[in-house]
């Protein structure tokens, strides 16, 4: 059949449009990743390590962006009401993940229901440190000097309902002490209060102090994983020390619901590759992180199972964010 010159045309309009007019390749712009808590801290170090990776292998810049405050619930609000075409997401924790559902009362999002999981990154046990300052070395020591001194000896956080926060409060309860909680608007603040003896203990995240430590400038007395870390073999677990409590951060990767699946497997894949590629790794490892990558649905169930984890020991040693 002979097609009309009219005809002729018509048919290549598709191929004569505009790319604007097609589907774009993702990302088509920079990516914004939300980290809901301030600089400095481990959050932020896994954050610019992953994004750094992520960029490279997706042909976009990801700019960090921290958004901090309320335990993380600022930023995650501001994400949960986001553009939800994959060009905004977030560093998710077990706080604002998990645990912030039985702290807060009001919350400015609902975990289950307005995030997309991308993918699980890494775990960050914490050290129980305190300053050379103090007269202990051992933790059984620092229980004895604390108990010695109920409510005489402080403790930091970057704020109610941090994992920091809830950590401490079930070192109270399972050893019988009373460190007083005093919050911080950085971790960098707390650390150097710390260093010059104004708070005597920090359950800080291995990532925010292991150059620290490792200077001398910190003493870790435990750390709170079930087991010991590779980087820090000399570190006994609380567990080993007679305190029946294990205790970890982790951090994953989140889009708002609804963004389209394709990109979130982008995203997925992504993510992986980063926390999975050597030099990644490494540099998280010896910062005190943990690469522990799990996909989408993987990081799905892994959140729920800390939900139903957490909230019976949540309740029971009586943690409120306010």
């Amino acid at each position: 059949m002979k097609l009309s010159r009219r005809g002729a045309a018509a048919l290549a309009i598709p191929f004569l449009l505009p790319a604007r007019g097609r589907a774009q390749v993702f990302p088509s712009r920079p990516v914004r990743l939300f980290v809901p808590f301030p600089p400095a801290g481990s959050a932020d170090f896994l954050a610019r390590v992953v994004a750094e990776h992520m960029a490279g292998q997706l042909g976009q810049p990801f700019v960090v962006e921290n958004r901090p405050g309320a335990g993380g619930n600022v930023g995650a609000g501001a994400v949960a009401r986001g553009e939800r075409d994959g060009h905004t997401i977030m560093l998710g924790n077990v706080g604002v993940l998990a645990v912030n559902r039985f702290l807060f009362r009001n919350l400015p999002f609902d975990a289950d229901r307005d995030f997309a999981p991308i993918a699980l990154l890494a775990t960050v046990p914490s050290f129980v440190v305190v300053p050379p300052s103090l007269p202990v070395t051992t933790l059984a020591e620092l229980i004895a000097y604390a108990r010695a001194r109920p409510r005489q000896l402080n403790y930091g956080s970057i704020g109610n309902g941090t994992s920091q926060h809830i950590a401490s409060e079930l070192f109270n309860a399972a050893t019988g002490t009373e460190l007083v909680h005093v919050i911080y608007r950085e971790t960098s603040a707390a650390n150097t209060d710390l260093m010059e003896g104004r708070v005597q203990v920090l359950f800080q995240s291995t990532a925010a102090v292991a150059e620290l430590v490792r200077a001398g400038r910190m003493r870790a007395l435990a750390i709170t994983s079930a087991a010991r870390m590779a980087a820090f073999p000399d570190v006994p677990t609380l567990r080993e020390l007679g305190v029946d409590l294990v205790t970890e951060g982790w951090f994953g990767l989140v889009a708002p619901a609804g963004a389209p699946a394709e990109i979130v497997s982008t995203l997925e894949r992504a993510a992986i590759a980063a926390v999975t590629a050597p030099a990644v790794s490494a540099r998280l490892l010896t910062s005190g992180s943990v690469p522990q990558p799990l996909t989408g649905a993987e990081f799905a169930r892994f959140v729920q199972a800390e939900v139903a984890r957490m909230g019976p020991v949540l309740r029971a040693a009586n943690v409120q964010a306010d």
